[in-house]
């Protein structure tokens, strides 16, 4: 899956446990009528693939969606869901650059025509 909006936060990276588990997490916010706000956690390696970006740059992030369940001390079932990205590319680049027009002619660059028949000038079929 796929999201795409500007980035609203990007967090440092934190290193979690006594393993060296790494994790960094950003704040997407989509450009729709109803804009979300939408954690992002890149784990492990990932977590250098955000060094290249800023708050404010518009981004797209591929994503994967997790869930957990977990059982609390009382018993009860608890779910978590999760959102972990693996991959982000900028859109600025795309956006930012004008689209490419042919360049207008001078006026004086086309010659009347000189070999107009004043009989034959309509020989449209409508």
């Amino acid at each position: 899956m796929e999201i795409q909006g500007r980035i609203k936060m990007l967090g440092s990276t934190q290193t979690v446990g006594s393993g060296g588990f790494r994790k960094r997490e950003l704040v997407i916010t989509t450009e729709e009528q109803y804009p979300q706000h939408l954690l992002v956690e890149f784990v492990q390696d990932k977590c250098d693939l955000l060094n290249a970006y800023q708050v404010g740059q518009q981004v797209k992030v591929s994503i994967n969606l997790r869930g957990r369940e977990w059982v609390n001390p009382q018993g009860e079932t608890k779910y978590f869901n999760s959102i972990q990205g693996w991959r982000i590319e900028s859109l600025q680049a795309a956006q930012s650059a004008p689209p490419q027009m042919p360049p207008v002619p001078p006026a004086d660059a086309f010659e009347p025509a000189s070999n107009f028949n004043e009989e034959e000038y309509d020989d449209l079929p409508f």
